[in-house]
């Protein structure tokens, strides 16, 4: 009946099928959720388009993939400049010359850079054996202590000393005064909402929500001549070499009608231990919001177990070694397409997502998108 059942209606599903309607390909994407948009999905609540799972801010640097997501939508200028709490201590992120004269009352670039190597030096850490040591050798004492070890330690569950020091390769210092989190070209979130590029991709697609691939696997890859998977690549083998593992995260949204403007800011890191939460998202500052009232998330990491939302892959040696056994069996498949953060067990920003999917509609259609631009 189909030329493509696609598993999944997140941007690497939704990309494909929009891709290949254009090739005139008749497709069937399903989801097991009751909303499209896997996890870039908002809710409007009180007026107010709510990041349900998690905030999602798109940036690139790839003028074509920024060029490829404006036909569908128009983005505003919001700018992502994040604000660490530690104890009441309000901090700039990144790591830039605001956060280096709270700390310590520097005023230019070398004083910073001063003190930064002084407190490596003292630290005297030659070879890091985790990433404790990794960052101290990377940023001092003081930016590991108030800024980096808390947070990380809720985002992994675990002590940072038992961490490995890849985790954390580089960390971005700027000796200037920008407070941009990223540093490409193109930024922003979409007028009216992620949902809205959804919508638009699935167009003329067959669309069958709360249904889930694997309580009727057998009829549905029946329907079509390929599958498109987008989820876990370990459950659709039946988890034969074992299971992947993935960070999870719980999200407690509130609604605050008696203040408009609960924090000053969609993002703020809370970066001690002791808070249970990494961070508190006000959605309504992603869109300049004057709404009445606001709403507020906060972000609880979690360890993952089956029948949770996996969220982060464990890109650590043993996981890594897992996927290679499963990559091996996708790669022989005829009929299966594995795509997205779960197919191919990658941590994928938005844009990222977008290009893979773009060079797989490119191999399987023989089309050449971005030339047609």
């Amino acid at each position: 009946m189909y030329d493509y059942l696609i598993v999944g209606t997140g941007l690497f599903g939704a990309i494909f099928a929009h891709e290949a309607i254009k090739c005139e390909k008749k497709c069937l994407i399903i989801d097991k959720r009751d909303h499209l948009g896997g996890n870039i999905y908002t809710e409007n609540i009180e007026g107010i388009n709510v990041h349900k799972y998690g905030a999602h801010i798109f940036h690139t640097s790839d003028e074509r993939i920024w060029n490829y997501l404006n036909q569908f939508v128009e983005f505003n200028r919001y700018t992502n400049s994040p604000i660490a709490n530690y104890r009441g201590e309000i901090y700039n992120l990144p790591f830039n010359m605001n956060t280096f004269n709270k700390l310590w009352g520097v005023i230019t670039p070398q004083e910073a850079k001063e003190k930064i190597e002084l407190q490596k030096k003292k630290a005297g850490i030659k070879e890091p054996r985790n990433l404790e040591e990794q960052a101290i050798s990377l940023v001092g004492v003081d930016i590991y202590q108030k800024l980096i070890k808390g947070y990380t330690e809720k985002q992994w569950g675990r002590a940072a000393k038992d961490l490995p020091s890849f985790i954390i390769n580089r960390i971005p210092v700027r000796f200037n005064y920008d407070n941009n989190y990223f540093n490409d070209k193109f930024q922003g979130i979409p007028i009216g909402g992620y949902n809205l590029i959804i919508e638009k991709m699935l167009e003329g697609c067959e669309v069958r929500l709360n249904t889930d691939f694997f309580s009727n696997r057998k009829e549905l890859e029946g329907l079509a001549r390929k599958t498109v998977f987008t989820g876990m690549i370990d459950q659709f083998y039946d988890y034969k070499f074992g299971l992947l593992e993935y960070r999870s995260l719980d999200f407690q949204t509130e609604v605050i009608k008696e203040n408009d403007n609960y924090q000053g800011n969609a993002v703020v890191n809370y970066t001690d231990r002791e808070t249970p939460y990494t961070r508190i998202i006000e959605h309504k500052h992603f869109e300049f919001g004057t709404q009445k009232g606001t709403v507020i998330s906060k972000e609880f990491p979690s360890e993952w177990k089956n029948g949770c939302e996996p969220y982060y892959p464990i890109n650590d040696q043993r996981n890594n070694e897992l996927y290679r056994q499963y990559k091996v069996l996708a790669d022989s498949e005829q009929n299966v397409i594995f795509g997205g953060r779960l197919g191919t067990y990658k941590y994928y920003d938005m844009h990222q997502v977008i290009a893979s999917a773009l060079v797989t509609v490119e191999k399987e259609l023989g089309v050449e998108i971005f030339n047609e631009k």
